[in-house]
């Protein structure tokens, strides 16, 4: 018996670990719930003003697609080699220590992930006051409390168990991948064609840019590496994990190219770059005024949908950090009668609670603070696709269930894309100001003060049973 399929059955014999619970169709769920946020009702009106056609437009999404794709394969290899309820925490940890590792951990718990649930509060709260405005409180509290309610309860749903949580994510995936198809089917069978609308010109366009406008392509398409975080937990992962990255990628980007669609459409490519609610013109000139509710609602469901699979995976990296740092090994303990890290869960919810009071604090300022850190996450992203170079090299006997197609060639356009990604994320925060400091500061702050953290939690690495959460 080889080790992947030892852990496996060791896992599911011991109540106090990770076991295989998770279906695929759950599986899928949760990786379309990631990646499909409010991004797609903004992002094509932005990828249409840099395209210098239509034609481009559909290609760049398509692109974003075959990159996403191919990630997903690179990620299909590491998830079932190493089964893992840490995801990239483990693959990072395998490859260059427990150092590097804490300090992904510490980005992603503290600021990435948290800022991450409490800025899809907000966005939540925003959309569900248009549709239902809050009766108590001052002016503007609206968002607040409906940020904070649903961060509240979705907690203590997935504290109940991953059961209760991921069958409430296929509920709201259901619903989101529903409502991009009403957009699409309104567009196809009720808008007129954009040559015979009156598209608003595109005079502030701006000037066409591939490269730009594939960031937000990649953008839109980030958060199917957050399958990692299952891969302990998925029943049969071996063939499972493969099915659910590739079916999800291919899922999203038919979804992403229908959007893209109907928009043009409706709207044509100019009307698309003009438009400031790109969704809500499609609705409101394919159903009426009442398109423009059935957006704001469906806008709220994609954030909800979106905070509960981050939740879900979030919390599983405070659980990896808890077991391989004893000062931290609260975090690390596991519910095995529910199936969930229910402290790193709470922990989770208590530090994206209190972003919120600063979000609510600081209004815009937040928002801009978690979206610097972008560059810290892109660094991440491509130690992690480097890791697969390191880990077969250093442990080449390692069993591999699935091993990437077009090795070296598919792993090293994936890097590609992360060290751009990089680059440009990079290069857009050293021009951007916050609070009259250059924003790159912000990343390096939060890397910093996680390396203040290091000396507090060096400890004897813990016994080779409980090091690597399974």
């Amino acid at each position: 018996m080889d080790p992947v399929e030892a852990a496996r059955i060791a896992s599911a014999a011991d109540p106090a670990r990770p076991r295989p619970t998770i279906g695929l169709r759950a599986a899928v769920a949760l990786i379309v719930g990631v990646v499909i946020g409010a991004g797609i009702f903004k992002a094509p009106s932005i990828v249409a003003s840099l395209s210098p056609s239509a034609q481009a437009m559909f290609g760049l999404w398509l692109l974003g697609g075959a990159v996403s794709l191919a990630g997903a394969l690179c990620y299909a290899e590491l998830a079932t080699a190493y089964p893992n309820a840490g995801g990239d925490y483990h693959f990072l940890h395998r490859a260059y220590g427990r150092s590097v590792a804490f300090l992904f951990g510490w980005a992603r718990f503290s600021v990435i992930t948290t800022g991450s649930i409490a800025l899809l509060g907000f966005v939540f709260g925003d959309y569900l006051q248009q549709v239902l405005p809050f009766p108590l409180g001052p002016p503007g509290a609206g968002p607040t409390l409906y940020a904070t309610a649903i961060i509240v309860v979705l907690t203590l749903v997935n504290v109940r168990g991953i059961r209760a949580g991921a069958g409430t994510q296929s509920w709201l995936t259901l619903l989101e991948v529903g409502g991009l198809l009403l957009i699409a089917g309104a567009a196809a069978f009720l808008g007129e064609p954009a040559a015979a609308a009156s598209a608003p010109a595109a005079a502030s366009a701006a000037p066409p840019s591939w490269g730009m406008a594939m960031v937000f392509v990649l953008l839109t398409y980030g958060g199917w590496n957050e399958a990692a975080y299952i891969s302990a937990e998925v029943r049969d992962g071996r063939r499972n994990m493969v099915k659910a990255l590739v079916l999800s990628v291919l899922l999203i980007t038919g979804l992403y190219l229908l959007v893209a669609w109907a928009c043009w459409h409706t709207l044509g490519l100019e009307g698309m770059a003009a438009s400031e609610a790109l969704a809500a013109d499609v609705m409101r000139r394919t159903v009426g005024p009442a398109g423009e509710v059935l957006i704001a609602v469906l806008v709220a469901v994609s954030a909800l949908t979106s905070i509960n699979a981050t939740m879900i995976v979030g919390a599983r990296t405070g659980y990896a950090m808890g077991c391989d740092w004893p000062r931290l090994r609260r975090l690390g303990s596991w519910d095995g009668e529910r199936g969930t890290p229910a402290a790193a869960m709470l922990v989770q919810g208590a530090a994206a609670l209190l972003l919120v009071g600063l979000g609510a604090a600081f209004g815009s300022g937040f928002k801009a603070m978690v979206e610097f850190t972008a560059p810290v996450f892109w660094l991440f992203f491509l130690l992690a696709g480097l890791s697969l170079f390191v880990l077969r090299r250093r442990e080449p006997d390692l069993p591999r269930p699935f091993k990437v197609p077009l090795y070296p060639l598919l792993p090293l356009l994936f890097c590609a894309s992360c060290a751009w990604m990089l680059w440009s994320s990079l290069s857009y925060v050293f021009n951007q100001t916050l609070g009259g400091l250059n924003a790159a500061w912000i990343g390096v702050a939060v890397l910093a003060l996680g390396t203040l953290l290091l000396p507090l939690l060096r400890a004897p690495p813990a016994s080779p049973g409980s090091s690597h959460p399974p």
